[in-house]
């Protein structure tokens, strides 16, 4: 089933999400300036990209670290066909591999130096199975390695998650989006779209292997996060 973020055309997708989320490409950028920062002993880094359609996060990192490669893996072929063209139209993907598959599927036995997993994690239904997603992608990285999350989240029973979908909806219509799309996306709390509140991402993280979480970025009930891969010398902080 398509996702409430694939109404749209797939040939539309960004700019979609674009007009959805304020401060889109702000994510982007603001991981960006952390993973130099972070990477910057590693001038050929090799990036995991989880959830990789569309293929915004290898768009601003690629054409920004020329010596940096890519390994995207996404179970959605219509948006990984997204991801091909945007990277074809930039002439970028001869330092980028594309794979159609469930990441605990894949056959890759590669540390990476760092991880992305934007606007993924709201899509996997139950507690159990966010957390063996970030489990495997811990398992794929470098201790020390960063990650970078994104994920709608919060308490769908509290008073501030409803106020905060107030505010969101008018951002959407005053954007452009229909109200026929705005009630699908709302609709799609608890059927397609599954958040946690924050507290849970983050001890998620924690139990997944994961320390020195901090967010980095916050839009209505969006939030980013970065976090890295615990090492036998790493503390708990």
């Amino acid at each position: 089933m398509a996702s409430p973020w694939e109404q749209a055309a797939a040939a539309k997708y960004h700019e979609q999400i674009a007009l959805k989320i304020p401060g889109y490409q702000l994510q982007y950028d603001l991981l960006d300036t952390l993973a130099t920062a972070a990477l910057t002993e590693r001038t050929a880094a090799r990036l995991l990209i989880v959830g990789a359609g569309g293929g915004q996060e290898i768009l601003t990192l690629a054409q920004k670290h020329p010596h940096w490669s890519f390994t995207g893996v996404d179970n959605s072929q219509r948006m990984l066909l997204v991801a091909e063209e945007r990277l074809a139209a930039a002439a970028l993907t001869t330092r980028v591999s594309l794979q159609q598959c469930e990441l605990a599927d894949w056959d890759d036995h590669g540390l990476y130096d760092a991880a992305t997993c934007m606007l993924v994690l709201h899509f996997v239904e139950g507690r159990e199975r966010k957390l063996a997603l970030l489990q495997s992608i811990a398992s794929r990285l470098q201790p020390g390695a960063p990650l970078f999350l994104s994920a709608i989240n919060g308490d769908m029973t509290s008073p501030a998650w409803l106020s905060q979908l107030a505010g969101w909806k008018l951002h959407m219509l005053g954007q452009g989006i229909t109200l026929q799309q705005w009630e699908q996306f709302e609709q799609s709390f608890g059927i397609t779209s599954h958040p946690l509140p924050a507290e849970e991402i983050e001890e998620m993280l924690r139990q997944a292997g994961f320390t020195a979480i901090s967010r980095f970025f916050g839009s209505y009930r969006v939030d980013g996060w970065m976090a890295v891969k615990r090492g036998s010398e790493q503390d708990e902080n």
